[in-house]
Formats: structure tokens, sequence, C-alpha cells
């Protein structure tokens, strides 16, 4: 219900300010569970994602979204994703088993594989968690791209600006292979990775952002 009342209230705003351009939400399907892959600008990918589609989907954030930005938290809450401690040691298997409850409830867990937002725009090598869900789970991959809403809101910022942004979404990808292999679950992802950046027209980085970002913090 709260997450129903979110999104009437929200979408009409979001489509006023912001005038998202959606393509291949019929990539979605309409019942069944599947996993949502997408590139990570902004905070406000969390946003605009679940409140452009017409299914509900749900996404694991940092504990930190839901008790910083009032207006974020209530997004955040009223839009049913799960708050996580990324500080934890067990956080990425407590997100892993958080995402297999929804995909075994039949609905639509996105994730974003690179695993933290992008330090400068460009696409960066995805963590295996998302070949791990989809082996294990059974269930297809559909690849987004988002686009500009880091400009909406880039990283640092706390008042939204305005500009045009886009939700590509690709056709549904399905995999075979052993979830316990490690051969497999990079073959998946580096597949999942390639699709979301022809959607999204980044450069691709082949590494991981959380070093670029590390890199940049000792840098400075």
């Amino acid at each position: 219900m709260l997450y129903r009342i979110t999104k009437i209230i929200s979408s009409p705003v979001l489509r006023l300010l912001w005038r998202p351009e959606v393509t291949g939400a019929r990539n979605v399907p309409r019942t069944g569970a599947a996993i949502l892959a997408s590139n990570h600008l902004s905070i406000l990918d969390s946003v605009f994602l679940p409140l452009m589609l017409p299914r509900q989907v749900t996404f694991v954030a940092k504990s930190e979204y839901f008790t910083g930005n009032r207006l974020m938290a209530m997004f955040m809450r009223g839009t049913g994703q799960v708050a996580i401690d990324r500080e934890s040691a067990s956080a990425a298997q407590e997100m892993l088993d958080s995402a297999l409850q929804v995909l075994k409830g039949g609905e639509l867990f996105g994730i974003y594989p690179e695993g933290t937002r992008s330090p400068d725009g460009r696409l960066y090598r995805g963590k295996i968690g998302v070949a791990w869900l989809a082996l294990t789970a059974g269930v297809p991959v559909i690849p987004v791209a988002m686009v500009n809403t880091e400009r909406v809101l880039p990283p640092g910022a706390s008042v939204p600006r305005i500009a045009k942004i886009g939700v590509r979404i690709g056709e549904p990808m399905s995999f075979t292979g052993d979830a316990g292999r490690a051969r497999d679950r990079r073959a998946v992802t580096d597949e999942v990775m390639r699709a979301i950046q022809r959607l999204s027209g980044q450069e691709y980085v082949p590494a991981y952002a959380s070093s670029q970002k590390e890199r940049a913090k000792e840098a400075a």
C-alpha cells in the first residue's frame, strides 16, 4: 500500500520535472521473478527506476540512505527498498540472501553490479553477485542503463537539479552454469556488463569502482 501511494504521488512530479524517457519497458515481464541489473550513476537511480515501471522493484541500499536526507529516506522506505549495513563483514552475503528471498517470491530485484556509484560517469567492472543470483535462482537478468541521473544529483550534492533523464531497458538474458564455480560467475557477470555498456554507451573500465575510489582518496 505504501509503495502504491508513494508511486501515485511521486511519479507525476518526477515526470514533470525530469521528463524521463523510458525505452524497452516491454522487456520487463508482467509476472515472475527477474533481476534488473543497472549501471549506477546517482543515488536517484533507486528512485527513478522503480517509479518508472509498473511493477515493484526491490533494491538493497546502504543504511545511510535511510537515515540521512529525509526526502530520500521517505522514497527508500516508500518504494520498499531494503537497508543494509555495508560496513558489516557479512554485508555481501546478507544482500544476496535478501535478494534470493525477493526472487523466490516471484518479484523483481534490482542490483548494481558495479557495487557502488561510478566515481566519474564511466562503467566499471561488475562484481559477481549478479551472476550468483541468476544461476542460483534460475531467473533472467534484464540489463538496464540509467542516463543523466548523475546530472540531477551528483555525488555530494543535496539539492536535485533539472535535467532530462533516460531509462533504457534491454532484453532478458538467460544463463546456465554452476553458481559455485568462479569461472562461470565471472563469465556471466562480464556478459551482463557488456549488455549494460551497449545500452548506456559509457566508457568501460576493467577495474572495480571501489578500487578507483580508494586510489582517489589516497591521492587526495
